[in-house]
Formats: structure tokens, sequence, C-alpha cells
């Protein structure tokens, strides 16, 4: 397939600048047999059945987002990818000109030393105490996505956090998981349905465009995840029950799939992912998963087809264009659950 395959038509103020006044408060898009249905998150658990499982992404969105400027008194951008430990960092570079390895970059009252660049990635180096946590708190800004247009404040610090993020990495929220909050998850433990969480950290790639029409020479970021054996168990009890597992996001079914054997079950352990799924992807572990709207023409955009089925999903985003949902990372969902073809 090529990138064109997966554009479609949406009007520019359907794109959510700010969050709902409650998380549980956006709509929600059922996918589960050919005709959409219309609903809401709140409704979630009586979608789900008891023994199901909901696998959370429970990384933590850093302030990854700084400004300075280089030796020369250019300006720079500087938008954290991933982490490598408390001096070094991978970052893309909003600069006139791209510095070269050795050069230097001074931002929040410190100096990165640029230590080489891998495509579009510079690998950067913090000088001084090895401290890079404390200082992204100390000089980055949250880094809302490039379609919200407004600088993040006081509401954008607490909501572009889901409830349950524990594990600082990420540089772009699991936004799936921004629907849930204590109420939502006190109705799904009372559905008896299971929950478990993973560790991604999302990179800045995700909001990177595919470049090439041709899908196969498409280079995805890497991105870390981590998994514990208690997932992998979990996912043993909920298929010994009969139930399902539901990716709570894109970031889930990425990690899950990468991660999964060739029984379908994740390998504890942390890994790498640079996996590209597209349309003919035979998934391994995930049975439904819940996704926010993505992008025209994106990676993510490309997985859901992969999952829901290439027509049925087009058809769906049409729908919800026409329903007026809302787009994107503080928009509405859809639940889908996967045609039967889309399964290994």
């Amino acid at each position: 397939m090529r990138r064109s395959d997966f554009d479609y038509l949406l009007p520019p103020e359907l794109i959510a600048q700010h969050p709902t006044a409650e998380r549980a408060g956006a709509r929600l898009l059922v996918l589960d047999g050919p005709a959409a249905e219309d609903d809401v998150i709140r409704a979630l658990p009586q979608r789900l059945s008891p023994d199901d499982l909901l696998v959370f992404n429970d990384t933590r969105v850093i302030p990854a987002r700084l400004f300075g400027h280089k030796a020369s008194g250019g300006r720079v951008q500087v938008m954290v990818e991933r982490l490598d430990d408390d001096r070094h960092f991978w970052a893309q570079l909003g600069v006139s000109k791209s510095p070269r390895a050795g050069g230097v970059l001074h931002v929040g009252g410190r100096e990165l030393t640029v230590l080489g660049r891998e495509d579009d990635l510079f690998h950067l180096r913090l000088e001084g105490a090895a401290d890079l946590p404390a200082f992204l708190e100390a000089a980055g800004q949250l880094p809302l996505p490039p379609y919200i247009t407004h600088a993040p404040d006081a509401d954008d610090a607490e909501r572009y956090q889901t409830v349950f993020a524990r594990h600082p990495g990420a540089v772009a929220a699991p936004t799936a998981g921004l629907h849930f909050d204590a109420a939502l998850l006190a109705a799904i433990d009372a559905r008896g349905v299971r929950r478990a969480t993973l560790t991604l950290h999302v990179g800045a790639g995700t909001f990177q465009p595919v470049r090439v029409d041709d899908l196969r020479e498409h280079r995805m970021h890497l991105e870390r995840y981590r998994i514990e054996e208690t997932l992998r168990q979990a996912i043993i009890d909920t298929r010994a029950a009969g139930g399902r597992v539901v990716a709570v996001g894109t970031t889930v079914a990425r990690a899950l799939e990468s991660a999964a054997d060739a029984a379908g079950l994740p390998t504890p352990g942390p890994g790498d992912t640079r996996l590209f799924i597209t349309p003919g992807y035979r998934f391994k572990t995930v049975d439904r998963l819940l996704t926010n709207f993505h992008l025209p023409q994106s990676t993510l955009m490309m997985l859901v087809c992969a999952f829901g089925g290439h027509a049925r999903l087009m058809a769906a985003y049409r729908h919800a264009v026409e329903q007026r949902y809302r787009f994107f990372s503080y928009g509405d969902a859809m639940l889908i659950t996967p045609d039967k073809d889309a399964r290994a």
C-alpha cells in the first residue's frame, strides 16, 4: 500500500485544542462489526466482558522541549527523543544550520555537546553534573504536539499525563490512556475486567510524517519498552478464562506485538522496537484496541488500519468527521474489534 491510501479530509476545527472537562467525558466510536456505533467513554465497562484484560502504558511525559542558542548566537530548539542515561540523550534540533560533532549548545544555563548524528536525530551530552532528569525539570517545557497551538499551561501539566503515569521517559503522552479517571477505573474493576501495565517511552517520532510513498522505505524511530512477568502471566490467565487482551493505545499494541513470542505471549524484560505495523501484519497478542483518532498518512493511522481493516477504518473515520468527533491527542476515542482476517 501507499502513503496516500491513508489520507482523509479533516476540517481543522475538529482538531481538539483542549481536553474535555472530565477525562471520561469524551465520545467513543465503537467498531465491533461492519457498522460503527456512537457511544461515550463512560460506557466502556459495558463494552467489555468480565475476564477481559486492559493493558495500559504507565510511561510519564517529561519536559522534553528546550530552548537555547548555539555558540554563534543562533537560536535552537531541542526536542528530546529518548534518554540514554543521566547525561546522554537523542534529540531533534530546530536550528537554521545543523551543528557538527563537537559543537556546543547553550540551554538553561548548561552546555550540551553534540556527539554525532543519526538521520534526523542528534546525540547530545549534558556537561557538568550528570543530572539530566533534574535539568529537564528545571529548563524544559511540556512537549505538546505540534497541532496544539497554545503554549502549555497548568491544565496541560495535569491532563497531558495519565492518572497512572509512573515511569518518566516519554516525550508524548499515550493518549488513549488520558480518558481514564479513578471512577472509570473503579467501574472497570467492578465489571470484573483485569488490569495490567507495561512501559513504552513514546518518542517524538510518533509525530514524524511518512515522507516516502512506498511504505517499505519508511524507517521508524526506535522506542524503548519494558514488560514484567506479571503481564505475561495476566495474559495467560486471561486466555485461560476466555477473555480478550485489550490494548489501551497504539503504544501498548506495538510493545506487545514487538515482544510477542510464537505463542503470542510477551517476553518479559526491556526491549527496543522499530516495529512498523501496516495492513497485512498478523496480530499475535492484541484482541481489541482502544485508541484515539490519528493524523492522516501517519504510521499510527496505518497501524489501526492493519488492526481493523483498511476499508472499514477509513469508513469509520469518515463517519467520525461527519458526526463531528474531536481528533488527535485531546480528542475522542475508538474501540476496535478486528475482522477475523486481521488475526494470526
